[in-house]
């Protein structure tokens, strides 16, 4: 890819489109959008026909234009294919007389009057969507705009851009007719956007001894391009793909072709992988000490670094900088280090790594880099800041809670740009997110419109880890940071996005989906609503187990029951509502809705009415009755296995299956509950389940300091 100019407009210009005779419409959540571009009956004046019977347009490409507008013109081809079974050849230049999509980026060839390029010229990644006669432009000012372009269009034909995760699959159109049209699109709110898949547990091959997919294994290729996939049709510009797998260079240059920035967490510091200092050999390929200690390391450090830049140079980076240790722990300082002694460590590394970008880079290629404060380092940078000495050009990153919530925004920008770091997936204690969303939109519309307010808008990173399970959180924000003044220019951001997203992929049935909607978001508020119930579990098979032996035991805490009692009335009221909305959707509805609304309950449901019936049997008379509810527990949480299995349709196989962060014994496993009650039952409660020291933690990396995960 090559470097795009600076950004100069300011962001009032929204998204309009004016179909024939059509007002100008800038709220993202306004009406639907897939498929809006679409003519249903015969072609109107002003119509491009792109497909009929097995003939229709075809796509130019330049060949000036870069990797990523050829790659974007890639998948408008196949989505004009899946929509009407024709696929548009690509050429590089227009054949007379045939109907044409041509891709163009300002500065790569005339264009129409009718885009307007005066106003176009130097906007950051703006773009324009306009038909002519048997021909429809799709132009932007630097080629991310042009092929987000391509990526506005083939929404606007039908296809979904979660389709990967939704499973959706558009209408078929023979004829496919695009509306007259002409749509103008400025530049985004955020400049730098992108997803950090965070923790992978799920899909690193091969599997480990226990038959986990291994942590320090390697993500195929095929869920990269899904990954990456996403993101530009959601028009993100950027990626964080990795923390503990194999990292390989085809990952992050493929990143770079399609048009994504890549970059990295908040101690990959210059995307050297100080992770993989020992677990993957670095330090003994770059010819350094094992030592992750800048005080005694220094030059190793350096060198370490420097692999980093090196092999990545070549590609768009934003690079990390700062100072962390080789696991997400805080830096281990000396006892007795001052404040003003760390804030002179941290100012010295961070000009030595941009200088050594800086030096490393051709010229004309201006560098990007950003300064994440996650967790101690917040609160060290916040007692004084002017002690750092950033560089002008490094982005102030600042982070949320680990829950969604901002621990600190900017109150003085400074001469610095400032960012975010935001989290829908996070694992770490009592705040871990990582088998259902429980981020709800309020609260991400709400944290949103502070981070604009504080104009700390210039990057945003957003933790999705395998993103299966954080899709309609992540479309939400993709469209607030794209349009962000639109979207706050209206009341109730987060409702008018309920009912859309309801629309869009529910409809008919959108309004009782958006009721299971917000029953869901009522009942699964915080991470922890998902494991109390399995929490109850084990506690009662405790209390059974010495009630078995002969032991004293102490009866049910009369608190817990009156809360489990009061949440399966609730879980039944949501469920009984989800079962109807159901029952009125498609298949395709059917399956997506099982997943992103019903699923989250049912694990809920499933256990809190387990430790019910474990409660009842707690205060049976004698044995037979209590083994008789103890079996009859058993029963929901079997239940609740079935719920997975059928959660695990292609492509999605094993995604609910016990990994490193849901193993064992942990808060984390869904599946815990099962597994204890079921030991619990084979040993006629002679014996009950208990987790080895230190099990499902993340693999030991050199240099790292007490396993401890601070928000």
């Amino acid at each position: 890819m090559s470097r795009f100019g600076k950004y100069l407009g300011p962001l009032a210009l929204a998204g309009s489109l004016v179909p024939a005779g059509s007002a100008a419409q800038a709220d993202p959540w306004a009406a639907p959008v897939r498929g809006s571009w679409v003519r249903t009956g015969p072609a109107a004046r002003g119509d491009v026909v792109l497909a009929s019977h097995d003939s229709g347009a075809e796509i130019v490409v330049g060949a000036a234009e870069n990797l990523n507008v050829r790659q974007a013109a890639v998948f408008l081809a196949g989505d004009i294919e899946t929509i009407s079974g024709y696929r548009p050849p690509i050429v590089t230049s227009p054949t007379a007389g045939k109907t044409s999509i041509r891709l163009a980026t300002m500065g790569n060839g005339p264009l129409p009057a009718a885009i307007d390029a005066a106003a176009l010229r130097g906007q950051w990644e703006s773009y324009r969507v306009v038909t002519a006669p048997r021909t429809v432009w799709l132009v932007g000012s630097n080629p991310r705009g042009t092929a987000f372009a391509a990526y506005t269009l083939s929404e606007r034909l039908g296809v979904d851009p979660l389709y990967l995760w939704t499973g959706y699959v558009p209408e078929h159109r023979d004829p496919l007719i695009l509306m007259a049209t002409r749509f103008a699109q400025g530049p985004p709110a955020f400049r730098y956007r992108g997803f950090f898949h965070d923790d992978e547990d799920i899909l690193p091959r091969p599997f480990d001894a226990r038959g986990y997919p291994l942590q320090t294994g390697d993500v195929p290729l095929t869920w990269y391009r899904r990954f990456f996939e996403t993101a530009l049709r959601l028009r993100m510009n950027m990626v964080a793909p990795y923390v503990r797998v194999h990292r390989r260079f085809e990952v992050q240059q493929l990143a770079s072709d399609w048009g994504l920035y890549y970059t990295s967490h908040h101690y990959d510091i210059l995307v050297s992988n100080p992770f993989g200092l020992v677990t993957f050999n670095l330090a003994a390929e770059r010819g350094v000490r094992p030592d992750y200690d800048w005080l005694t390391n220094r030059d190793g450090l350096l060198t370490f670094w420097r692999g980093g830049v090196t092999e990545n140079h070549d590609l768009d980076v934003i690079w990390p900088v700062g100072l962390r240790n080789t696991s997400d722990r805080a830096y281990s300082w000396p006892e007795g280090t001052t404040d003003a002694d760390k804030a002179r460590v941290f100012r010295e590394v961070i000009g030595l790594q941009t200088a050594m970008v800086r030096d490393a880079l051709p010229p004309g290629r201006s560098p990007l880099f950003h300064f994440t404060m996650y967790s101690e380092m917040l609160e060290l940078y916040r007692r004084d800041p002017a002690a750092f000495g950033l560089p002008d050009d490094v982005i102030i990153v600042w982070p949320d809670d680990n829950d969604g919530h901002m621990r600190g925004l900017p109150t003085d920008l400074g001469r610095w740009k400032h960012g975010v770091y935001y989290h829908l997936a996070y694992l770490g204690g009592n705040l871990s997110k990582q088998t259902t969303h429980t981020v709800a939109p309020a609260t991400i519309a709400g944290e949103f419109q502070r981070i604009v307010g504080a104009r700390a808008t210039e990057y945003m990173l957003v933790n999705v880890s395998e993103l299966r399970d954080y899709i309609m959180g992540a479309r939400l924000i993709a469209d607030i940071t794209w349009n962000a003044p639109a979207v706050y220019a209206s009341p109730d951001p987060a409702g008018r996005f309920m009912t859309w997203w309801t629309q869009e992929y529910f409809a008919p049935a959108a309004a009782p989906a958006r009721a299971a909607y917000d029953r869901y978001h009522a009942l699964l508020d915080t991470p922890d609503k998902l494991w109390y119930a399995s929490e109850a579990v084990q506690n009662l098979i405790e209390r059974l187990w010495n009630r078995v032996a002969g032991r004293p035991f102490t009866p049910v805490n009369a608190d817990t029951l009156a809360v489990l009692q009061a949440r399966i009335a609730r879980l039944d009221t949501a469920l009984a509502n989800t079962e109807q909305t159901a029952a009125t959707l498609t298949a395709a509805q059917q399956r997506f809705f099982s997943v992103d609304v019903a699923l989250g309950l049912r694990i809920d449901e499933r256990q809190t009415r387990a430790a019910l019936r474990l409660a009842d049997a707690l205060q049976a008379p004698d044995s037979g009755p209590m083994w008789r509810l103890v079996r009859e527990a058993l029963t929901p949480l079997e239940q609740l296995e079935a719920d997975f299995a059928r959660a695990e349709y292609p492509p999605f196989d094993r995604w609910y299956h016990e990994t490193w962060i849901r193993a064992g014994l942990q808060r984390n496993n869904p599946h815990r509950a099962y597994v204890e009650l079921r030991a619990f039952i084979a040993s006629d409660g002679r014996s009950r389940l208990q987790p080895p020291a230190g099990f499902g933690q993340p693999p030991p990396a050199a240099g790292a300091s007490a396993p401890v995960r601070t928000p």
